[in-house]
């Protein structure tokens, strides 16, 4: 009997980790689609100094590139981002059910509900989780998004990207290059995240005394927008240094002997706001982005349920 149960318990562990995937990935396409010509804006202004700002970039972008030009890079992430935000959000599930397994066998008479510090480690694990994947997905899309226009290209293609990477020095020093960096970026990231959303959803349903499946969805969305503004303040110098070493040369051509070089060399060329070129459209961009994502986890939760 005791092992009926036990398989029985697995099973409901795994059906509901697939339905986490599953909401994640819907989550993951939605981002992509609502941020791709926010992104690339970003990735301009982090990685090269020929705009004057966000407006004059997307500007000349639109001129010189042509509106298409915003969705640069888009199939490695349209692809990818949908996996990467499916492993977010299920293995940020996994760890908060550890936990309230972990608190209620602590706790037998309390309900086990998670402290704010393992919200935020449950998310930071779904981050380290997901670096795996956004990694080179992510560097393949800054290549593609910041490599010279028309017959002076570099690269055809995702794949050809991905190829000619790993041909200079090899998958863990050419396609996986500034992975530490955003190793660092995806658990701050992630963490504050998670953390932030949980935090508003609970307040509320505390607050109103309703069940969580009874938040609105507009209040869905805007709890998942402030998630996103929260995120990228807190670990946005992270992301600078991540795009200025995956644009970086090979060879002679290299800037950055590593992270902690290019940390270095941007503090002493650009001083702290060096950390922080690009943030204004990067927090334009986040709050419809991570809006829309929270939303449609959320609700794509509650329609498989």
């Amino acid at each position: 009997m005791a092992a009926e149960k036990e398989l029985e318990a697995e099973g409901q562990g795994l059906t509901r980790t697939l339905k986490d995937l599953f909401a994640g990935a819907a989550g993951g396409v939605a981002q992509v689609l609502a941020g791709q010509p926010f992104d690339i804006v970003k990735v301009r202004l982090q990685t090269t100094k020929q705009y004057t700002g966000a407006l004059n970039c997307a500007t000349q972008i639109w001129k010189n590139e042509g509106p298409a030009a915003f969705y640069k890079g888009t199939l490695t992430p349209l692809l990818g981002i949908g996996a990467c935000v499916s492993v977010q959000f299920g293995a940020f599930h996994w760890a908060r059910r550890a936990f309230e397994t972990r608190n209620e066998a602590s706790s037998p008479l309390a309900p086990p509900n998670l402290s704010y510090a393992q919200y935020y480690a449950s998310g930071a694990f779904a981050g380290i989780a997901n670096s795996v994947i956004s990694g080179p997905i992510e560097h393949v899309r800054i290549r593609l998004q910041t490599q010279p226009h028309g017959a002076a290209r570099l690269y055809n293609g995702p794949l050809d990207c991905v190829r000619k990477l790993s041909a200079h020095e090899g998958v863990l020093r050419g396609l996986y290059r500034g992975e530490a960096v955003t190793i660092l970026r995806e658990a701050q990231a992630y963490g504050v995240w998670f953390l932030t959303f949980e935090y508003l959803m609970n307040a509320d349903t505390r607050r109103n005394g309703i069940k969580r499946d009874e938040v609105s969805t507009p209040k869905v969305a805007f709890y998942g927008g402030l998630a996103g503004e929260a995120l990228w303040i807190a670990s946005y110098p992270f992301d600078v240094v991540k795009s200025k070493m995956q644009s970086d040369g090979f060879g002679e051509g290299m800037k950055f002997k590593g992270m902690r070089d290019c940390f270095a060399q941007t503090w002493r060329a650009e001083g702290i706001g060096g950390f922080w070129k690009g943030i204004g459209p990067t927090l334009l961009r986040a709050m419809p982005v991570s809006a829309g994502t929270f939303a449609v986890v959320e609700m794509t939760m509650r329609l498989i349920n």
